[in-house]
């Protein structure tokens, strides 16, 4: 992207001598800014966000579950561990970036109940079944679906979420 400003603020400069007046100047004078602005725009975007499955590897989510389960589903930011047909229901889903965000706001609007957790990024939040944090300013959200009371999820998903915290 930083190549193609140059290049382009190069072609301008060039087109822009071609008239040889002195109103000719002030073009390239202004290109000049724009590339700046454009690196300065370029060097404060977020990175990328990581890939979800990577954060929480189907072992860590095995561990998560309590269980075995199929291997991931990818799709974009996001990865999907299930449990087998044959049972038991588990389910472990790892979002990053804005739907993990958009995921958080949701719930914070149908005023789920939420515990803030200390030492994962940022900040951190916790609710039934579900863990969120940012770091860096990306967001991640962890997901377990158990048949199980959502107290004995708490301490795994807070476990996840720190694993996954340090893998950022």
């Amino acid at each position: 992207m930083k190549r193609q400003l140059i290049i382009l603020a190069t072609a301008f400069a060039l087109l822009a001598g071609c008239g040889g007046g002195a109103e000719d100047d002030a073009p390239v004078q202004a290109a000049a800014p724009a590339t700046t602005q454009a690196n300065q725009t370029e060097a404060a975007a977020p990175a990328e966000p990581p890939e979800a499955c990577a954060l929480i590897t189907k072992q860590d989510a095995e561990k998560l579950a309590g269980t075995k389960l199929d291997p991931p589903v990818e799709a974009a930011e996001s990865c999907q561990y299930t449990g087998p047909v044959t049972g038991p229901t588990a389910q472990v889903e790892i979002y990053v970036g804005d739907g993990a965000k958009k995921f958080l706001d949701i719930d914070r609007e149908l005023k789920h109940e939420f515990t803030e957790l200390s030492g994962i990024g940022d900040e951190a939040h916790l609710e039934d079944g579900t863990v969120f944090f940012a770091k860096g300013g990306v967001w991640v959200a962890i997901r377990l679906v158990r048949l199980v009371d959502p107290k004995e999820t708490r301490k795994p998903l807070e476990a996840a979420a720190r694993t996954a915290a340090g893998r950022m």
